[in-house]
């Protein structure tokens, strides 16, 4: 913490700022914002909280907490929350918005750029690379989740549980996730010990500090932040329709079968699953872009997420790059770029339409549920099934990276479809290793080392397999 918060209240919080001052903030958060929710959070906390003093620990820790319990990109609904907080409907907006533009502008365009060069030798060599590293950073996020999620005998059962109905049982995802949160629930009723969540608002220990919200609070100037079913019933009126009219238009227009309505169904339904991040829901994703609807290979999926690692904004945009992809190749009858400039936009759109919906909804509602100890059970036992589901993922992506995938073989009706393994391939085992040392051992950024390995594909790849 810095000087000015360990005065706490003794230093006088800064003035409201005005809108403007505030959007200027959350561009320069939007720029900034790589590395993924962790690193997101981490830098709003140090422009929110610790330099400006915009909001106070305990109120950020709070807003976070029930950013994580919504499906969706936390760090992006925790501007959207705090936007909102200081400036109404309209601050959210400007907050949340400015959070994914500059990442999805350049998503577009690294998207279009895959399509118009993917098969160049220089670029296929470099994605080889990319691939080897997405696949170290899949697993060291599963790494550092578990080190925060598995405290006890019962995250470590909730974790193995999730992996295995993932794997072997093909449990639907929302599935595994609801499962999880509703163990997290009744856990709290007969074993409260067992399933107390870390680094939640209100513990003790936190240290007293009151921000410029905090003080709007004290004013009596926050009247949108108070509950209102009146105020409710117009968010849904108006944030339902501008969510899911698009996809309606397009069944009526277009039918059910129609390659923009299954983006639009398809991804919509994500919106409201995604709980646990990209990590999580990508291995569902993947599933069924590739073997449902066939939009993409398999490894394009890792170069997906390879794209969205280098980029500002929520990892989540790498459903942008799907989207894409599936419209560039599916046209239906128009030009390519515009094809999957518009499957993109309209996977943009409803994915992220829903997250302002959550929070223009919630919100008020969350003041009355400070400190609500069977919401945190919960969202610590779902917290401990994304430890389960990044590993499911990790052994997805792992097959298709180090292994050379022939055919599927059917086991049984409780067991996966079991590839034919042909041979490692040692390169790309060699680059995954090299990745995971520099993200464990030397603590190297992301964005280093997706460049080095690119740079190592490079060289590794007309070396014999």
């Amino acid at each position: 913490m810095t000087a000015a918060m360990n005065d706490g209240a003794a230093t006088a919080a800064p003035a409201t700022p005005t809108l403007a001052e505030a959007t200027r903030v959350w561009l320069k958060i939007g720029l900034l914002s790589f590395g993924g929710p962790a690193g997101q959070i981490a830098l709003m906390h140090k422009e929110l909280v610790e330099e400006r003093r915009w909001i106070g620990e305990r109120r950020f820790l709070h807003a976070l907490n029930y950013c994580m319990l919504l499906p969706g990109p936390e760090a992006q609904q925790l501007a959207t929350y705090i936007g909102w907080l200081m400036h109404r409907t309209l601050g959210g907006l400007i907050a949340g918005l400015l959070f994914i533009l500059p990442g999805a502008l350049v998503m577009w365009g690294l998207s279009l750029l895959y399509v118009l060069y993917r098969q160049v030798p220089l670029v296929d060599a470099m994605f080889f690379g990319v691939k080897a590293a997405v696949l170290a950073i899949v697993v060291e996020a599963g790494l550092r989740i578990s080190k925060r999620a598995l405290k006890n005998r019962a995250m470590v059962a909730i974790a193995i549980a999730a992996f295995l109905a993932l794997f072997l049982l093909k449990a639907p995802f929302p599935l595994v996730i609801f499962c999880a949160g509703l163990v997290g629930w009744l856990g709290h009723r007969w074993t409260p010990a067992l399933f107390r969540g870390g680094g939640h608002a209100g513990q003790d220990g936190a240290p007293e500090f009151k921000g410029v919200v905090d003080l709007m609070f004290e004013r009596g100037e926050l009247a949108h932040a108070e509950p209102s079913a009146g105020r409710a019933l117009k968010v849904l009126a108006v944030w339902l329709p501008l969510w899911l009219g698009p996809v309606a238009l397009l069944w009526a227009l277009l039918g059910s079968g129609n390659l923009f309505t299954q983006i639009g169904a398809f991804f919509s339904t994500m919106a409201v699953v995604t709980f646990g991040g990209a990590y999580a829901v990508l291995a569902y994703v993947a599933q069924a872009a590739v073997e449902t609807y066939g939009w993409l290979a398999p490894g394009e999926m890792v170069d997906g997420l390879g794209l969205a690692e280098t980029t500002p904004g929520p990892l989540i945009l790498v459903l942008q790059f799907t989207g894409f992809l599936a419209a560039w190749r599916g046209q239906g009858g128009l030009d390519p770029l515009v094809a999957g400039s518009l499957g993109g936009l309209l996977t943009v759109w409803v994915t992220f339409a829903p997250c302002f919906l959550w929070i223009f909804l919630g919100a008020p509602y969350v003041e009355a549920l400070r400190g609500n100890r069977a919401l945190s059970a919960a969202l610590t036992a779902i917290t401990a099934a994304v430890v389960g589901v990044i590993a499911n993922l990790a052994l997805w992506f792992g097959l298709h990276v180090l292994f050379k995938i022939v055919r599927p073989i059917v086991l049984g009706p409780l067991t996966p479809d079991l590839p034919v393994l042909a041979s490692l391939d040692w390169r790309a085992a060699l680059l995954a290793a090299l990745a995971m040392i520099a993200l464990l051992r030397f603590k190297l950024g992301m964005v280093p080392v997706l460049a080095g390995c690119a740079a190592l594909g490079v060289l590794l790849v007309r070396l014999p397999v």
